[in-house]
């Protein structure tokens, strides 16, 4: 890293940029939703406004030294619709979220080829077609509200990096405000300025997709023409990395650092040509070289990835960014094919902003509309023991909670209403063909249903099916009594249960084989449900915040779980088994059939500081995630902790200010993070390697 970029990260780090920020009253946005609702404007007509009027009041800001501009300054972005015009919608349609479009993958890669008068000339010539309804007209009128407020606040900043004579930027932002990226400077310029674009409108949960590949034939061509040399683009990419990390707080999600900003490498096309190039390796040691949370990389593997990947990934993981995280196509293509995505767009998949699996450009996905605890389904049924002759008896009425849960689930999301969107819209492919909003619907809308306590449900089952059904060591009256009163003077039955039972994540076939058993009867429960847009759902091995809320009331159950007590984020063992290794964990973790439950979700492993000692460690990590992928699991993300500094961090937060963790699907800065994921994340199992 340069001493340029070294002194505009501490710059940011610093939070120095923030003096420039605009709270939303001082600069006339204050009620706008009041305004369009007196204007009687139409819900996209309000949209498209609400972001002309956002950038409209942004100020320009070029922060010392950065190449790749554009930082936010206007602060809590202005609501669309008045509180009560959003309690009258709520009185009839479901609001998944904030309301918004999110949480999917746009195509840049086409603006950032054909420019924005190109996209302006596309929709002129939509707008002739004599059959247009006066709803496709005021959808193509908003699209172009959104063009042109961005070419105005291109003109502001280039006009202003005039002034203060920064004339690359100038002549850069010159080029781009009309014409498509002539080279990766521009390319990375542009990418910038559609990615700003997305958060002022506020649609969040951005990813940036498959970025080493809509971005490499600019990085090639500078190449080969002498544009750059290697050493030059790497500290462009450093810049527009950077840049991913300036307006992050201002991102909505549930904590810190939970802003959907990741982007995927590599994978495998339909052709069989793996896919990962020079890019993707620069932007892995772009990372390395940062040490930032943003963005978060995801590389796609398979049985033949070459081992130098894996070990290129080690060497962030060594650091303890919390990524990669590893998704397996061997996996997850086939899984997506039997779920009807088509065998081209399955190859095309990304991650979406924790792990869930979409499809770029053309997928209006909701991936993490819902969640069912598995766990819970085991837990309700204790009662019922006494009414079955053997564990099969009692399985099936966990399958029946199951099913009961994604009954509520699908009636629960009646109704959907999604605000108009119409600058994600410009970037998703098929809208101006069909003169239609995205937030009404794409080629694919999935919805995707995470499944928490995977680990704590199977290791619960079989503690009953072992201890009720086959030996008898524990009766009805025993085992009830101990969970209603949270175990209190049954110490010895919940060290039983906790230590001597078998656990999910020791290469136990016994357990392993009730946790396949398990996630097959979430696939069946949401098999064949078609939502009101024709889509399907999807299960998933992920939880995302869920492990948190589902733990809180969940009363004491049969794996030796107390009261509130943490159940495992994602695919992993419960926070109290008895390691034997990664290795046994690994090989409990992909006995499943995982590509039934293709939503995403992955297998997370802790490992401790202290075991990265040479590049012996980093080279033993990478062999390790090469056998996870070669035994067939589907996604894989590693954190690298130390449980002394983790203390110290939450007691001294000024002294560990950069200290990053993974959280569930993201990192994030310990210190910012809420008291009870810091604490998941400090009692979570740690492994050597």
């Amino acid at each position: 890293m340069t001493e340029r970029l070294n002194l505009l990260k501490e710059y940011i780090l610093d939070k120095q940029h923030h003096q420039f920020r605009q709270s939303p009253d001082n600069v006339g946005l204050k009620d706008l939703c009041a305004k369009w609702a007196s204007e009687k404007l139409s819900p996209i007509k309000r949209a498209a406004s609400n972001f002309a009027a956002v950038l409209e009041a942004e100020r320009t800001v070029i922060l010392p030294g950065e190449k790749i501009v554009f930082t936010r300054t206007v602060i809590n972005l202005p609501e669309i619709f008045t509180p009560e015009e959003t309690d009258k919608i709520k009185r009839n349609k479901y609001l998944h979220e904030r309301g918004y479009v999110c949480n999917i993958s746009p195509n840049y890669e086409y603006t950032i080829e054909k420019g924005l008068a190109y996209r302006l000339k596309e929709i002129e010539e939509r707008l002739i077609d004599p059959t247009l309804t006066d709803d496709n007209i005021a959808f193509l009128i908003s699209l172009k509200t959104c063009i042109e407020a961005l070419q105005k606040l291109i003109a502001k900043y280039e006009e202003y990096a005039r002034s203060v004579g920064e004339t690359e930027i100038s002549g850069v932002l010159s080029a781009i405000r009309t014409s498509g990226a002539g080279n990766f400077r521009e390319a990375l310029q542009l990418l910038r300025i559609l990615h700003f674009g997305l958060w002022a409108a506020g649609n969040y949960h951005n990813t940036l997709g498959r970025f080493d590949q809509y971005m490499y034939p600019y990085y090639k061509n500078d190449l080969e023409t002498g544009r750059l040399t290697k050493e030059e683009a790497l500290e462009l990419l450093e810049d527009f990395f950077l840049s991913c990390n300036k307006d992050s707080d201002l991102y909505p999600g549930m904590q810190q650092g939970d802003n959907g900003q990741s982007m995927v490498l590599g994978g495998r096309s339909i052709e069989g040509e793996y896919l990962f190039n020079d890019l993707s390796a620069m932007c892995l040691q772009a990372s390395y070289e940062l040490r930032l949370i943003d963005p978060k990389i995801n590389i796609r593997v398979d049985r033949e990835t070459p081992e130098r990947i894996y070990e290129l990934g080690s060497r962030l993981t060594k650091i303890g960014l919390g990524f990669p995280q590893y998704s397996n196509d061997d996996v997850i293509i086939p899984g997506l094919i039997r779920k009807g995505y088509t065998k081209e767009d399955a190859h095309e998949y990304v991650v979406a902003a924790c792990w869930e699996f979409i499809i770029p450009k053309c997928a209006m996905d909701i991936p993490n509309i819902d969640a069912i605890s598995l766990i819970a389904c085991v837990s309700e049924n204790v009662e019922s023991l006494k009414k079955c002759d053997k564990y099969e008896d009692f399985f099936t009425l966990v399958e029946a909670s199951i099913q009961r849960r994604a009954d509520e689930i699908t009636l629960k999301h009646r109704n959907l209403y999604m605000f108009p969107s119409p600058m994600i819209s410009l970037l998703m492919d098929g809208t101006i063909e069909k003169a239609q909003d995205i937030s009404l619907g794409a080629k694919y809308n999935n919805y995707g249903i995470h499944g928490t306590g995977i680990a704590s449900a199977a290791d619960s089952l079989a503690a009953i099916k072992k201890y009720f059904f086959e030996e008898k060591s524990i009766d009805y009256k025993t085992l009830t009594a101990a969970l209603d009163n949270d175990f209190v003077d049954c110490k010895a039955l919940q060290s039983k249960l906790r230590n001597e039972a078998p656990k999910m994540g020791q290469d136990d076939d016994y357990v392993d084989s009730i946790a396949t058993d398990l996630l097959d009867s979430f696939d069946k429960a949401l098999s064949g449900r078609v939502n009101e847009r024709g889509g399907c759902y999807r299960a998933g091995t992920g939880t995302a915040m869920y492990y948190i809320f589902h733990s809180k009331d969940l009363k004491a159950t049969p794996d030796g779980r107390n009261k509130g007590e943490m159940i495992p984020a994602n695919y992993s063992p419960t926070l109290f088994i008895k390691q034997k290794g990664p290795i046994s964990v690994i090989k409990s973790f992909t006995k499943q059939h995982l590509s039934n439950v293709v939503n995403g979700g992955p297998l997370t492993l802790e490992f401790d500081q202290s075991v990265f000692s040479n590049d012996e460690s980093i080279q033993k990590l990478g062999m390790l995630v090469e056998t996870y992928i070669h035994l067939g699991g589907h996604q894989l993300q590693l954190n690298t902790v130390s449980r002394e500094q983790l203390l110290d961090a939450k007691k001294n937060p000024s002294k560990h200010r950069n200290l990053i963790v993974r959280v569930w699907g993201w990192s994030g800065y310990f210190v910012e993070l809420d008291a009870c994921y810091q604490d998941h994340v400090i009692n979570r199992i740690e492994f050597g390697v």
